[in-house]
């Protein structure tokens, strides 16, 4: 008796089950969908990073604008370039240079713009003559390849007693970013010199 009376009161409640819909969906903390289009810290960090430029150090030689290594007597780095101009001009390197600067000058050839004359075969002997000329000094070059432009301006931006003497375009402009660092080239059958201080009385161009 005790348990058909106990299963008509089971059959009388009613199973409840919550409908499917109405089930709110719980998304955890960690879903990489609440991260979509929030930059993090993180993020922001490396972009901070990627922004920062490299800037070189200025050279201790550097006093506001002039370049207190420079001074007679003056060196002077010469590439193919100067030397074919001044083939071509009928001027003597060294004169010439003492001329343009009222001062005692000592050329500079290295071995990467004496190989690049090499290079260039028979047209360019006479170059290759007054490149061995013993008024001019040879400087050794200790790094890899034998790229003239580049070992010039690796050249200046190590050491700045150095001028420049080149025609070439490019290679004057890449110069021209070095602060201190003079340029010679030839003009209107003699030498000019650019970025000279007039405190080493420099004629003016």
């Amino acid at each position: 008796h005790y348990f058909i009376q106990s299963n008509l009161s089971n059959m009388g409640k009613v199973k409840k089950t919550k409908k499917f819909g109405a089930v709110k969906r719980m998304i955890h903390a960690g879903d990489p969908r609440l991260n979509k289009g929030q930059v993090t810290e993180q993020q922001k960090d490396k972009d901070k990073e990627s922004d920062v430029r490299h800037v070189d150090k200025p050279s201790s030689a550097l006093f506001f604008k002039y370049n207190t290594q420079l001074g007679p007597p003056y060196h002077v780095l010469i590439d193919t370039n100067f030397i074919n101009f001044s083939i071509r001009n009928k001027l003597d390197i060294c004169s010439s240079m003492l001329d343009c600067l009222y001062a005692k000058c000592t050329p500079y050839i290295t071995d990467c713009v004496m190989g690049e004359l090499e290079k260039l075969g028979a047209k360019y002997r006479v170059a290759l003559r007054i490149a061995k000329d013993p008024r001019i000094e040879r400087l050794i070059c200790t790094h890899k390849g034998t790229y003239a432009d580049d070992c010039l301006v690796q050249r200046v931006n190590e050491h700045k007693c150095y001028i420049v003497a080149t025609n070439d375009k490019d290679l004057r402009r890449r110069i021209r970013k070095i602060p201190g660092v003079p340029i010679m080239y030839v003009q209107q059958k003699r030498y000019s010199i650019e970025r000279m201080p007039d405190a080493f009385g420099a004629p003016r161009t």
